[in-house]
């Protein structure tokens, strides 16, 4: 299985919300997110880029790809604890 290599980006956005990470165990996803010892979330889809990976690429596009995520996953975003709300909130 290939492992998604956890950026310092979404070590940093982790530790602000009192949450760990790891890369993630389960089948196409990137990252597990843990709250002490318990496995709350598993996000991130392996087979698409999120704000770290375009920041390496460029700057104006990564911005433009996090814009058009937040827009077509505004329900989720404020959604706290949900996969999509942690989703949001470490990888973009």
């Amino acid at each position: 299985m290939h492992k998604y290599s956890v950026s310092t980006y979404s070590y940093n956005q982790a530790k602000a919300l009192g949450v760990t990470i790891k890369p993630s165990e389960s089948k196409n996803k990137k990252i597990d997110v843990y709250k002490g010892d318990k496995k709350i979330a598993s996000i991130g889809d392996i087979r698409y880029k999120d704000y770290p990976t375009y920041m390496k690429e460029d700057k104006d596009i990564a911005n433009k790809h996090r814009a058009a995520y937040k827009k077509r996953h505004h329900k989720d975003l404020n959604n706290i604890g949900s996969p999509g709300y942690y989703a949001n909130n470490i990888l973009w």
